[in-house]
């Protein structure tokens, strides 16, 4: 995925699966206050209209969000068309694709492997003894290749295969996983040796799709439904298809604004970029990993911490997770026809809003953050700073 957000620009699991950290109790936050009302309807008046000034700024034909506070969503709405040619309205249960924010999902994911300690953040990933092994062949360069550890592709710092022009998960679109990981492993070497330096890379997620696999024995989406989603009490998000044809029944039309929605392999892209959701199944999973009581978290304390914590070369990026010295954890995604966020906020509220299309070269990514902190703000007792 293109990345559009200002801040990309800029305990049972073992001491030997996960490091020492020091941030603090290792224990979750109750939610202060323990409960909110829902907005108004003169509330929910002034959010609508914020929303159609989006929408009519960025030319969208539908935008979707909810908002979830300890366990419950408390809001949620949808504006627009999901399809123009049928005049169909958009409702709160209309599918979209989220894009990058599935990197959050596939992080999870992994840390649950971790907690169950078939996984260590320390693992190496490709080459004899490695969690792949050779299963995709030998690399080209084995000396760095051989390197990479999970927590390299988690934090983005494997050392190549970054989001650019040759952004691996954008080209070949006929291959496969398996295709397309042993042609990088025999044909592109990495940029600078695993650790050094932070550089956003699909294909690493990638990548961490087949360590799941592997590990669980299962297809990637068959086991994150079963060991994450479903814990969350999420049970109708799916991997997208590629064309218009291939759209779930309740998903939206995707509309390009100088390029082609339905022109890649999304399906492809499950690890990394290739859910579908509604912005209430976001909020209710994020619900389940935000480090607050309520409702009980799928993941322990301190796994929570590590997943959120940064390594020093990249402040802004934990693992899977983008994260700011308030506190507050989010991620972005972009696709042809698509921008979306989701946001757990540091005071207990966490928040998702999805559109049918996206416009290139501008601050639609960072306005639609900012649209949605507005909305929240319109009702004024729950103090969102």
């Amino acid at each position: 995925m293109q990345l559009g957000r200002r801040d990309f620009v800029k305990l049972a699991a073992g001491a030997a699966a996960l490091p020492v950290l020091s941030r603090g109790a290792l224990a979750q936050l109750a939610p202060n206050p323990p409960s909110i009302r829902p907005p108004s309807p003169g509330e929910r008046g002034a959010m609508a209209r914020l929303a159609h000034s989006f929408m009519d700024k960025y030319g969208v034909p539908a935008l979707s969000f909810a908002i979830g506070y300890a366990g419950t969503v408390v809001h949620e709405d949808a504006f627009g068309l999901a399809d123009i040619e049928r005049n169909e309205a958009v409702t709160p249960r209309h599918l979209f694709r989220i894009a990058s924010v599935s990197k959050m999902i596939t992080s999870v994911a992994i840390f649950r492997l971790i907690e169950e300690n078939r996984l260590k953040l320390t693992d190496r990933v490709f080459g004899l003894g490695a969690l792949l092994g050779t299963d995709y062949g030998q690399p080209t360069d084995p000396a760095g290749i051989d390197q990479i550890t999970l927590e390299h592709l988690l934090t983005h710092t494997a050392g190549g295969w970054s989001n650019d022009n040759r952004d691996p998960m954008f080209t070949h679109p006929r291959m496969d996983h398996a295709e397309l990981i042993a042609l990088m492993l025999a044909n592109r070497p990495l940029d600078r040796p695993p650790g050094q330096r932070y550089a956003y890379s699909n294909f690493g997620y990638c990548v961490l799709g087949r360590v799941i696999e592997k590990l669980s024995g299962q297809p990637y989406a068959d086991h994150v439904r079963t060991d994450v989603l479903a814990r969350c009490g999420v049970t109708d998000m799916a991997i997208a298809g590629n064309t218009r044809d291939q759209r779930q029944a309740g998903e939206v039309v995707y509309y390009g604004q100088g390029e082609n929605p339905y022109g890649m392999n999304v399906r492809r892209m499950d690890s990394h970029g290739g859910w579908i959701a509604t912005p209430a199944d976001l909020v209710q999973f994020l619900m389940h990993v935000d480090g607050y009581s309520r409702p009980a978290n799928i993941l322990r304390p301190r796994t929570i911490e590590v997943m959120t914590t940064a390594p020093g070369n990249s402040p802004d990026y934990a693992k899977g997770f983008c994260i700011n010295k308030s506190d507050n954890w989010w991620h972005n995604g972009s696709l042809p026809g698509t921008s979306t966020i989701a946001v757990r906020t540091h005071g207990g509220f966490c928040w998702a809003a999805f559109t049918n299309t996206r416009r290139g070269n501008s601050n639609m990514d960072g306005d639609l953050d900012n649209l949605n902190w507005t909305m929240a703000r319109q009702v004024g007792e729950w103090r969102v700073v």
